[in-house]
């Protein structure tokens, strides 16, 4: 694996390509009972090269994550993911346990402390048993943005269109060991956070940052990077992340998602230098599409916040793909996308492979045994 700079804004000189980032977030499972194993320490120290510099410690002993270098094509980024899962799985192989890529713990994690960093304690200090919920997973997608400001009115421009891209990624629908009637109960999990949500609609860097500087006074965030909105200038990289999404259990699933999300982040910064008006919609309706974005997924209706009303989830994914046709063309990424959306409406997504073996099989071991093969499967 040929190792670049983390998650960036450098495109090949000369084009207006738009570099890609990902970060996903996996769990470590006990390969026969599914339980949460806190072996992370173990895993992260037996990574070595370039996957260990691409790894980070993550908020719970059961949960590693891995990042991948600065991309600018699709099949770079393929090559990175695939490369990554392969070593991490490795390497909890090594630790006695599964890497797993499901968005929420499916069975139960009884060892729920925070590692040992400041920052986790003071976390735990101050949201409480909120901070020690069972572990979930999400897939973060950024997308090279060097100017702020435009950052900014990119998230505003991209709200309407995120309960849609939620839908894709939904890959939760276990709690407990049994089906909580949510396609992505990491969603439902992550509710009880009071940073996380829908992004608010902002009128310029100066707004962003006042209303930013607000909370933190008012503790509900530790600091800047405590924003969890679903799309935020990153506090790190000159990006615009997109966070709203479960962890997929493919590579495919991922690399599909992450086309979208850049096709449609090139297609929102066309419509702002054009001077085309950002939707204006209330904060309650927004939200109210997340959670039916995480409810139904593709298997149901989703909520149309350009038109209102509620519609067969593929039309808004047919639209979304017709929005961003020009920019998937301009990329490269048409063809790649198009077959992509063909095997999920085929297979179904996430959740709905998840609810399709519970069912023909009745062994939830079945359902952690797909997603274990489907976590490193090329």
């Amino acid at each position: 694996m040929t190792r670049r700079s983390t998650v960036t804004t450098a495109a090949r000189p000369g084009t207006d390509v738009l570099t890609l980032g990902v970060e996903e977030e996996y769990l470590l499972l006990d390969p026969e009972t599914g339980v949460n194993l806190p072996v992370a320490d173990q895993v992260l120290t037996a990574l070595h090269g370039e996957a260990r510099e691409q790894s980070r410690q993550e908020f719970r002993h059961s949960m590693i994550e891995m990042v991948t270098p600065v991309c600018t094509d699709l099949d770079e980024l393929r090559d990175q993911l695939v490369e990554l899962r392969e070593a991490a799985s490795r390497a909890a192989a090594n630790a006695g346990a599964r890497l797993v890529a499901v968005g929420a713990t499916p069975v139960a994690e009884p060892h729920r402390s925070v590692p040992d960093r400041p920052r986790y304690h003071a976390m735990s200090d101050r949201y409480g048993p909120v901070a020690h919920d069972p572990a979930v997973c999400g897939c973060h997608i950024h997308v090279g943005i060097p100017d702020r400001e435009l950052a900014v009115q990119v998230c505003n421009h991209l709200r309407v269109w995120l309960p849609v891209v939620q839908a894709i990624t939904v890959n939760s629908p276990l709690h407990d060991g049994a089906d909580t009637g949510h396609a992505s109960w990491r969603s439902m999990q992550l509710e009880r956070w009071p940073s996380i949500g829908p992004t608010p609609h902002f009128a310029s860097t100066a707004d962003y940052d006042q209303t930013v500087a607000a909370l933190v006074t008012a503790g509900v965030m530790l600091d800047e990077a405590m924003v969890y909105w679903y799309a935020r200038p990153s506090a790190a990289y000159p990006t615009v992340e997109i966070r709203v999404g479960d962890v997929c259990s493919t590579v495919d699933d991922t690399v599909l998602v992450a086309g979208l999300v850049r096709a449609l982040v090139a297609t929102v910064i066309e419509d702002i230098n054009a001077g085309v008006a950002v939707p204006r919609v209330r904060g309650c309706l927004v939200s109210a599409a997340h959670w039916r974005a995480a409810h139904d997924g593709l298997d149901g209706t989703l909520i149309d916040l350009r038109a209102g009303g509620a519609r067969p989830a593929w039309e808004l994914i047919d639209e979304l793909f017709a929005t961003v046709a020009p920019a998937l063309l301009r990329h490269g990424n048409l063809g790649y996308v198009l077959a992509q959306l063909a095997r999920l409406r085929r297979d179904g997504t996430g959740a709905h492979r998840q609810r399709r073996t519970l069912e023909r099989t009745g062994d939830l071991r079945a359902v952690l045994d797909l997603l274990a093969t489907q976590t490193t499967a090329r």
